[in-house]
């Protein structure tokens, strides 16, 4: 939401005109951004659209796509789209990617120029923090797991027993290797939801979790507990990484977490358990997390035994050390072949699967897209689409070969 303030500043010359603006709240881009996780219900999805109105100030109003995310995919799945629509519905701009100055200067030519256009300044948005009370809660007390590259967001029922909200929000994620080999790593992370203003209470059991028996895989173990921690409360994700041999897709994992959960302001701590339910497929809408700092491994790495948070001892390859990221292979003079893994728009980042090779990220931000129809929009690739890759010798501040162009076969 990096254009609030120019969109609110545009809303405010052209709502007089008669242009209606809407916010449209649709599946989290990036979950765990400011510590909110995806919600689970429509009533999750409203909490979250008040959230954004009291610390964005926004005068805009909010809708609320569907928790099947109906909008989203109708408008096309881009991650942070505009509309411009007539008064009989028709689309008359569309972008993938918001642009106010490019929305001010269609909105001029379709309605004419204001004289005095509003400054940002003149608003006096509110600078309210995302989750102010997480700061009064210790967190950082567990080191993070190292990951294996490239995780794929699955998707995760809840399955309701009880009157009782979900306060803590489980997020699995599979190794690309175990959807499409059979067998690899399955990540779960146990998320505290700040909407509910919750913390561990560490003077209580850990949290547990358990799978049950299933015909769909085999798992090295089916249980696991966090570890002990030496602080009364805390906020960190409770996580594990767990060896999987996957038989039958088509059946679920079950699992049941057990936890501990306190409200400091309402005087309650109480036992919960509550039971998720794992598919076997990506989440097209579970989003892309941005880990920062987090220790991370690579597909091509041995394996390592399961195990809950802390630190992870993989030995790394570099990038240049990966098949197909030297020159000359991947060049200009010598394109490399392969398959859409994943594109993350606001990132400008695309993931390919390259014939014969490892699973590549690379940085889009100046690539030329192109197709047998002209130029494309990063958001018009999908996953599976094969491509012809041509990349440049630079490399960006996180590592990423820069890509300069892609051609979709």
């Amino acid at each position: 939401m990096r254009n609030v303030p120019s969109l609110e500043a545009i809303h405010q010359d052209f709502a007089p005109k008669g242009v209606q603006f809407y916010y449209i709240y649709k599946s989290l881009a990036h979950p765990e951004t400011n510590g909110y996780v995806a919600p689970v219900s429509l009533e999750e999805r409203l909490m979250h659209v008040a959230e954004a109105q009291r610390t964005l100030g926004t005068k805009i109003p909010w809708l609320c796509d569907t928790m099947e995310n109906d909008v989203k995919h109708g408008l096309g799945d881009a991650p942070n789209s505009e509309f411009i629509l007539d008064a009989e519905g028709r689309v008359l701009v569309k972008r993938s990617w918001s642009n106010p100055d490019e929305l001010r200067a269609d909105l001029e030519k379709l309605v004419g120029k204001v004289d005095r256009p509003t400054s940002i300044a003149s608003l006096n948005l509110p600078t309210k923090k995302p989750n102010p009370e997480a700061s009064t809660i210790a967190s950082g007390v567990l080191p993070k797991l190292e990951l294996p590259e490239q995780m794929r967001p699955l998707v995760v029922e809840t399955v309701q027993a009880g009157g009782e909200p979900f306060y803590v929000k489980l997020r699995a994620e599979a190794e690309p290797a175990l959807l499409r080999d059979g067998e690899g790593r399955l990540y779960l992370v146990f998320h505290l939801d700040p909407l509910y203003h919750v913390h561990w209470n560490n003077l209580a059991a850990p949290l547990k979790f358990e799978i049950q028996t299933s015909s769909s895989a085999t798992l090295a173990r089916s249980a696991g507990e966090a570890p002990k921690v030496n602080v009364e409360a805390d906020s960190d994700p409770r996580e594990f990484l767990l060896e999987v041999t996957l038989m039958d897709r088509s059946k679920p994992l079950e699992l049941t977490v057990q936890y501990f959960a306190c409200h400091d302001e309402e005087g309650w701590c109480k036992p919960i358990t509550q039971t998720y339910r794992i598919k076997w497929q990506a989440d097209q809408d579970g989003g892309s997390v941005r880990r920062g700092n987090r220790p991370r491994g690579t597909a091509q790495n041995n394996r390592r035994p399961e195990m809950g948070n802390g630190p992870g001892r993989n030995e790394r390859r570099r990038p240049d050390q990966r098949p197909g990221m030297n020159d000359p292979p991947g060049t200009a003079n010598r394109p490399i072949a392969g398959r859409v893994v994943s594109i993350d728009a606001e990132a400008q980042t695309i993931t390919v699967r390259l014939a014969g090779g490892p699973e590549v990220e690379y940085n889009a931000a100046s690539a030329r897209l192109m197709d047998a129809d002209g130029t494309l929009d990063l958001e018009q690739l999908k996953e599976n689409d094969r491509v012809m890759l041509g990349v440049t010798n630079d490399k960006d501040a996180d590592g990423r070969v820069v890509l300069r162009r892609l051609m979709r076969r």
